[in-house]
């Protein structure tokens, strides 16, 4: 070894001067990783790393002159000393008496390697005695744990546990047990003076090697009194004798080594943990936890790998400087006893796990030195008289360490290891299973508050890991519900509410199990541990298949004399295991096939949202039960019984209650200031602010609230709103409470509260649109489960949590819903732009202006939809009622503010779907001021009509340059284009129809309307393929209609300029043949067809008026026969839809035809109108029949001689004339559109189908405005 394992300053870990330990064994090589013991055939693998060392650099031994005399102590004797450890304040030397708890002190230290790294943590006197089971008969008793994959070993001393028991009345259950089946004469033997004159000269010669300049001034000393201090250090009771701690032992226990911990297991209060910075264990056990003797007292602490097995190891060997090697091993012998195998082993293993190459052995006889003999380590197995096998103690350590694995399953539980002096039988029993049996306190086992602790511990540390790999999650689950189980709850409230809280941080709420993690999480046990809660068939089996016949016991003195053997014992059924002959330890593998791993305890992973939620909750209500509990105060408590629900309020509330609620929802603000006055007086329930008990409720407060909160949103999702207003209401009651406890709000649960008021928003937005099922919605409000209502007892502990009632109340009324859900934004949106949280949430904050835009659109189209429905509901059409006028500002005012809101996240999508509401919202305020005359009928268009038409138009042509192209959102673009076009066509058939010719003249109103539907018709889109195709189709047919119409009517009445009217003629023209065509192809619009081919046949008889010669007359009668003969077309189509509707009239449809909500002049499905039709036919005969006389007449007075084709014409004229003057008029509509189809037949001899689509009705609505439609939703 290049340097000792102290090496390094005082108390300072040594794991960063690793290689300080590491030195050549064999060949003289160094080798940092691995160092290799060589014994001729036989080899085993041995490395040490000094994690921990208290001792300073060894500085060399005094070599003491022949003949010294041992038995004088130095002037130095039993003085502390720093190079010897604790063997200078004790005789016992090296081999002083280990702890009961030194191995949870030394996992304490080292918590990051238990559970997963490391197989064993003990003394190494216990690993020594272990591993010389084979060769000795000495008696083994050891209290063996398990946490995860490791195994703490603590010697167990029956004595004085025994001496204890008759003291206390405690451990009575194993003392009757130990005397029944083990040892039924067991007494007490005290040790012989022998012994105790080896402890001291060893002890002496330890101080001598120290002290060589003093080696010659003995002291005088009385040897009784020597004796009685022996006696006293050895009968000295180790063990606890009750749980109270007193000042001395708080004082020494509230200063831990600090250096000495390689890992703090802190759980920060602002971390997902639950301890606090200053309440980090071991810190966390001041009423006495401390006072158990729980620490740890080595020289030195060593991570030694044995072949393939891992141990942390305590030792105090005192080790010098000198010799070939820097470090070196003293022993004292005497010369007339030769080195047996158990000696050569003990020497061996103690070189071996504090990495000192070389042994220094004094010899002495009767206590005068004699000589000085040096070996090495790898040459102690083959010393004479002591001869062993490296390569069997590597067997037996493997073995017993398989054997324990195999066993030792259940953590928590102590297992107590037990070989009886001379005995070969080495037997395992469950304690804890034998004290339940026994009906004791769990607390009577003085091993259960340090598991609990060392649970809790190692818990605490994987979580760190848990965060980065959450496979651990099932692990650490299992430990900390084996902590609880171990834990009373009146003695230990503390370590039980953090555990709980832990426990509850397992659970991801806020993201579903990873698919591919999920195997992990399932297996996330460690691999050979599982909990107390499987079944207990498996218990059984395994105890039938390892109960074995004991042997009996040979009467064999033990080292120390401290046990006698017993004869004849009867069979042990309370064994867990046996080992029926320690030499099966020797033989290589021998319980290998009995390491067989149980399942691990998995980890309760569920793709359940809701199930994942209630886990939390479960732990949460435990953990804050163990806070309440240990809360003395109980005479300032509220009085309440958890068993009785707490009412959630249900009022009905209207929109007058808005005044009084808007206070109400002021006080969210207030509750949630980012920086409040610090609290020094005790909480409502009488907590101390800055308590471990005000810590942790502010911990569980905040984790109920994130479950809740994960409850309301999954169950918005499943549409069921009450149940998540029921959640959102909870929720906020727990933040009402942290805000109660907490002297002052971090960002993070600022932010937090954000998304609880944006949810609560989003909810009562959702029962404003969903008013019909509020039934059901009530009854999802008022249910309450146990656990929820205990919960609540618990928040009213601190706080009446009714800061946010008016949020979280099931209100009747749409509008105080959707009022209550502004407001809720609006909190939201003030807390993320304060101080506090604004550079926090820059992207909540984004959200919560979209949904505040959102509500404000909803809260617009509420009050347009109002001011709509009171106009229609009007019998008497009169001015505007102040009502009205008051919904239109309400409206106008929430649709400008969202727009605001959407152009602040530049959400031009959004902002296109609120201008175009705002236009809608125009026409409505439009049609209110239509004029009417005195007799109610409708008069002219009114300025104010025409004003907020063209506001209409000027938002509509804002939204779509907000939009910019179809291609940014086809479906916002394309119901803006639409609406657009419906309102330049409503302001023109309003124009034309409704003419202002009081205020105007008729040449600018024909102007104007033409400017308007030439616009409508710019954006009637009839190339784009969608479902408004037919309807675009539809206006623009009937936009070339009304103008024909319209220069029809300039044309026949224009006198004068020639020019204007043959202007006017041909425009009319230009727009009867587009009419015609647009029409046509449509095929379901018979009515508008054949009105527009009677219009242009009479405008072409007018034409015929002005006309003096025959021939031009002719001509025109022969075109307008021709455009009459056209109207077959559209008799097809009505003979097709009188014949459908016979037949629906044979087999009735229950179902109604509903009306059309995309305008006024969109077909609508109400069927034929028969009216319309008898009206046009009215016009359709005396036309045609007046075209057909004057054709006759024209052909007959023809001064030509007329030709065979002319003789022909003029003879089917005369047929058709004939029959339709016959023709039947009270016959039925359809056999009357029948005669008419054969007639028009005969004058077209080719003619075509004409099959139609059934077509709606409507379409001569000219004053209506089509705006009835619903309003767009937004993005």
């Amino acid at each position: 070894m290049s340097a000792s394992p102290g090496e390094g300053e005082h108390g300072i870990p040594s794991d960063t001067a690793k290689e300080e330990v590491n030195v050549p064994y064999c060949g003289g090589e160094s080798s940092k990783h691995e160092l290799e013991v060589c014994l001729g055939s036989n080899e085993v693998k041995s490395r040490a790393v000094v994690k921990y060392s208290a001792a300073p650099p060894p500085t060399s031994y005094a070599l003491l002159q022949e003949k010294t005399d041992l038995k004088l102590p130095p002037a130095n004797w039993l003085r502390e000393n720093p190079q010897l450890g604790s063997a200078g304040t004790t005789v016992l030397g090296s081999s002083s008496k280990s702890k009961p708890f030194s191995s949870f002190g030394m996992a304490y230290d080292f918590i990051d390697s238990i559970g997963d790294d490391v197989d064993v943590v003990s003394d190494s006197e216990n690993i020594k005695k272990l591993l010389k089971i084979p060769y000795s008969k000495s008696h083994v008793s050891m209290a063996v744990h398990r946490v995860g994959r490791t195994l703490l070993l603590d010697e167990l001393d029956i004595q004085e546990l025994f001496m204890r028991s008759s003291q206390t009345g405690d451990w009575t259950w194993l003392k009757e047990f130990y005397q029944r089946l083990i040892d039924q004469k067991w007494q007490r033997k005290k040790k012989s003076k022998e012994h105790w004159y080896q402890k001291a000269i060893l002890s002496k010669f330890l101080y001598y090697s120290i002290n060589g300049d003093g080696a010659a001034e003995p002291v005088p000393n009385n040897p009784n009194d020597v004796e009685e201090e022996n006696g006293a250090e050895e009968f000295s009771p180790s063990w606890p004798a009750t749980f109270i701690s007193t000042p001395s032992d708080s004082e020494e226990s509230a200063a831990p080594k600090e250096e000495r911990v390689s890992l703090d297991s802190k759980f920060a209060l602002d971390q997902v943990t639950p301890v606090p910075k200053e309440q980090n264990l071991p810190t966390l056990f001041n009423e006495g936890e401390n006072s158990q003797g729980v620490r740890n007292d080595f020289v030195r602490n060593i991570m030694w790998t044995f072949e393939d097995i891992h141990m942390l190891v305590g030792s105090n060997m005192p080790i010098f400087g000198g010799g070939r090697y820097p470090a070196v091993s003293l022993r004292l012998r005497d010369n007339n006893k030769p080195i047996n195998i158990l000696t050569g082993i003990d020497y061996w293993l103690d070189n071996l796990m504090c990495n000192v190459p070389e042994l220094v052995m004094c010899f002495h006889v009767n206590g005068i030195v004699q000589k000085y003999e040096m070996i090495k380590t790898e040459d102690i197995p083959d010393l004479d008289n002591s001869t062993f096998s490296t390569r069997v103690v590597k067997d037996i350590a493997q073995n017993i360490l398989s054997f324990l694995k195999s066993n030792c399953t259940k953590e928590g539980h102590t297992y107590w290891l037990f070989k009886a002096s001379g005995s070969d039988i080495v037997k395992l029993y469950d304690l804890t299973t034998l004290c339940e049996e026994a009906e004791e306190e769990k607390c009577q086992n003085p091993f259960t508050l340090p598991v609990a602790v060392l649970l809790y511990k190692v818990a605490s540390n994987m979580m760190l890991k848990a965060r980065q790999n959450r496979k651990h999650n099932g692990t650490i689950r299992t430990l900390l519900l084996n902590c609880v189980k171990l834990l009373d709850e009146e003695r230990h409230p503390q370590i039980i509410a953090s555990a709980h809280y832990m426990l509850s941080e397992l659970f991801q709420l806020d993201e579903p199990p990873e698919e591919d993690g999920g195997e992990s999480l399932r297996a996330g046990g460690s691999e050979d541990s599982y909990s107390d809660e499987e079944e207990e068939e498996e218990d059984e089996e395994e105890e039938e298949r390892e109960e074995e016949e004991l042997a009996e016991d040979s009467d064999d003195d033990d080292d120390n004399g401290s046990y006698s053997t017993s004869s004849d014992a009867p069979d042990d059924s309370k064994a867990v295991a046996v080992i029926r002959s320690v030499g099966e330890l020797s033989v290589p593998e021998k319980y290998k096939s009995t390491h067989q791993i149980r399942p691990s305890y998995a980890f309760p992973v569920s793709q359940d949202k809701e199930e994942r939620c209630r886990h939390v909750l479960s732990y949460v209500l435990k953990g804050l039960k163990a806070v309440d509990g240990s809360i003395k105060k109980e005479s300032d408590l509220p009085a309440a019984d958890p068993n009785t629900p707490i009412p959630l309020k249900y009022e009905d509330r209207s929109a007058t209650a808005a005044g009084a609620a808007e206070k109400g929802i002021a006080l969210l603000l207030e509750r949630v200031g980012p920086f409040q006055d610090k609290q020094k007086l005790p909480t409502r329930s009488g907590m101390i602010p800055g308590s471990w008990q005000h810590r942790m409720k502010l911990q569980l407060f905040l984790k109920a609230s994130k479950a809740y909160y994960v409850l309301s949103d999954a169950a918005t999702n499943l549409l069921k709103y009450g149940r998540a207003l029921r959640y959102i209401k909870l929720a906020l009651q727990c933040h009402d409470a942290y805000c109660s406890v907490s002297s002052i709000l971090h960002p993070r649960v600022l932010l937090f509260h954000s998304q609880c008021l944006s949810l609560c928003g989003d909810i009562q937005l959702m029962l404003a649109q969903n008013a019909s099922n509020r039934a059901a919605y009530l009854e999802e409000y008022s249910y309450q489960t146990k656990e929820d209502q205990e919960i609540l007892h618990s928040l009213h502990r601190e706080s009446s949590c009714q800061a946010f009632n008016m949020a979280t109340d099931l209100a009747t009324d749409p509008e105080y819903q959707l009022f209550v859900s502004s407001k809720c934004y609006e909190a939201g949106y003030d807390l993320l732009t304060s101080e506090a949280v604004k550079d926090h949430g820059l992207e909540q904050l984004a959200q919560v202006l979209k949904r505040l835009g959102n509500i404000r659109n909803e809260m617009g189209v509420y009050y347009m939809n109002q001011a709509a429905a009171m106009q229609t509901e009007k019998e008497v059409k009169t001015s505007v009622s102040v009502v009205e006028q008051e919904l239109w500002k309400k409206s106008f005012a929430c649709f400008d503010k969202g727009m605001q809101d959407f152009e602040a996240i530049g959400d031009s999508t959004n902002t296109a779907l609120l201008l175009c509401n705002t236009g809608r919202l125009m026409r409505i305020c439009a049609q209110a001021h239509c004029a009417i005359s005195t007799d109610q009928s409708r008069g002219e268009l009114s300025p104010e009509e025409t004003l907020y038409y063209n506001k209409a138009i000027d938002y509509y042509l804002r939204a779509m340059k907000s939009l910019a192209c179809r291609g940014n959102h086809t479906v916002v673009w394309d119901s803006v284009n639409w609406e657009l076009s419906t309102t330049y066509f409503t302001l023109a058939t309003l124009l034309q129809d409704y003419a202002p010719l009081s205020r105007k003249a008729q040449e600018q109103i024909e102007r104007e309307v033409t400017e308007a539907m030439m616009k409508s018709l710019k954006y009637c889109d009839l190339k784009t393929e969608s479902a408004r195709q037919p309807l675009y189709q539809y206006r623009a047919a009937t936009i070339h209609h009304r103008l024909a119409s319209m220069y029809h009517s300039c044309f026949r009445n224009q006198v004068g300029d020639e020019h204007l009217r043959k202007q006017h003629r041909s425009l009319a023209e230009l727009h009867y043949s587009k009419a015609v065509r647009l029409f046509l192809s449509l095929k379901d619009a018979p009515c508008e067809l054949l009105r527009t081919l009677l219009e242009r046949v009479a405008f072409a008889e007018f034409t015929t008026a002005g006309q003096s010669s025959s021939a031009a007359k002719l001509k025109t009668l022969t075109a307008a026969l021709e455009i009459m003969t056209d109207t077959r077309f559209a008799f097809q189509l009505i003979h097709k839809e009188l014949l459908e509707e016979q037949t629906e009239l044979r087999t009735p449809d229950p179902a109604e035809p509903t009306a059309s909500a995309d305008g006024a002049d969109a077909p609508t499905s109400s069927g034929l109108n028969l009216q319309e039709v008898m009206k046009l036919i009215g016009v359709f005969e005396p036309s045609f029949s007046f075209l057909l006389l004057q054709l006759i007449k024209l052909v007959a007075a023809m001064k030509r001689k007329p030709s065979n084709k002319d003789e022909e014409l003029l003879k089917t004229y005369k047929s058709v004339y004939s029959k339709l003057l016959r023709a039947d008029k009270s016959a039925p509509l359809h056999n009357r559109v029948e005669v008419y189809m054969e007639l028009l037949q005969q004058l077209t001899p080719k003619t075509g189908s004409g099959d139609g689509a059934h077509v709606q009705d409507g379409r001569n609505q000219k004053n209506e405005d089509p705006q009835d439609s619903a309003p767009p939703h937004l993005a």
